[in-house]
């Protein structure tokens, strides 16, 4: 049987490009569109965010589009907010399933320039919704975590009320909602995912885990935002990727919403320790927590493994080091 066409819109980004390179492995035909412009070489090129090492990030993005141009994954380099310019490339590709990436994916970011986060996010989503409206079978969007808001339990499931506290959550939320509102009136089945604090190969994104690997790369210390007792899902990628090829070759997916994450949070101190155990002589600073950003916890995963068989294989004890392991081998191959 024919497999089906992919298009992943915002697919150059960190989640993106993993989920392009598991599935071109299985023969699906895939189409990324992408600006390069938000996180990427675009930003990187003139700085725009001020990264501090934007010489290594930009090491690191070539290995992405390396890794992208060797596996012949079509790479549409346009800007998902020009309506008529997404619609013509959706139009000619003529996608199965599309895929809802594109936004600005930091939620410090999208506080400081609220006006670029709803371009970025909410206008682009607005587009595809538009562009595939009646002419595909399944619609994948990409929220987060964060539109849990305040963990009011150290759990929160799919049916906890939603109640986020920043920019970045609430664009996510809306998205949500106008996602679903859309499905309604245009009968296109939709599937809603909720990752959490994501970690893994070729991300320039400044997470946690990122920021800790490189400033231990460059005997800076390990600067903590709060007294690192708070604790996250994290989510090693392989995982994700996994929960998402089930999201796709799943009918039960279809009109659901799902925590796609470990299911089982840890404290920043837990990665802290497996630093520490990865590299000698590390310092760690104390920072004041930056406001808006919500106390987190556990996602409950049953309903994924339930209908899906979701089952993430890979805890923090297991992937962070791998993923440090990567992180030394790219550092010794870029000085």
């Amino acid at each position: 049987m024919k497999k089906k066409r992919i298009c992943l819109v915002g697919g150059a980004g960190f989640i993106g490009h993993n989920i392009a390179l598991e599935l071109i492995q299985d023969n699906y035909e895939i189409l990324i569109i992408d600006s390069l412009a938000v996180n990427n070489h675009n930003s990187i090129v003139s700085n725009s965010d001020n990264v501090p090492n934007p010489g290594l990030s930009k090491f690191i993005l070539d290995d992405r589009m390396t890794a992208i141009r060797e596996n012949n994954i079509n790479l549409l380099i346009i800007d998902a907010r020009d309506y008529h310019v997404l619609t013509r490339a959706i139009n000619d590709f003529k996608p199965d399933i599309l895929i809802q990436l594109a936004a600005v994916s930091h939620a410090n970011r999208s506080t400081k320039d609220p006006f670029s986060t709803f371009d970025h996010s909410l206008r682009t989503l607005e587009n595809a919704l538009d562009a595939t409206k009646n002419r595909i079978e399944h619609f994948i969007y990409f929220s987060s975590s964060m539109v849990y808001g305040e963990f009011k339990e150290n759990i929160v499931s799919e049916e906890t009320t939603c109640d986020p506290v920043g920019i970045y959550g609430s664009l996510k939320y809306a998205g949500e909602l106008i996602v679903k509102s859309h499905a309604n009136v245009f009968n296109t089945p939709y599937t809603i995912v909720r990752p959490s604090a994501l970690y893994g190969e070729r991300c320039v994104s400044r997470r946690v885990g990122q920021i800790f690997i490189e400033n231990a790369l460059m005997d800076l210390p390990l600067t903590i935002k709060g007294d690192a007792s708070e604790k996250l899902d994290f989510t090693y990628i392989e995982d994700l990727v996994q929960g998402i090829k089930l999201v796709i070759e799943n009918e039960k997916s279809r009109n659901q919403i799902f925590n796609l994450t470990y299911g089982d949070s840890r404290s920043i101190n837990d990665m802290v320790e497996i630093v520490k155990e990865n590299f000698s002589g590390l310092k760690i600073e104390y920072l004041e927590k930056e406001p808006f950003t919500p106390t987190r916890g556990t996602l409950d995963i049953s309903k994924a493994k339930k209908l899906l068989g979701f089952e993430p294989k890979n805890p923090l004890e297991v992937a962070y080091p791998k993923y440090i392991n990567w992180y030394k081998d790219l550092w010794n191959r870029y000085n």
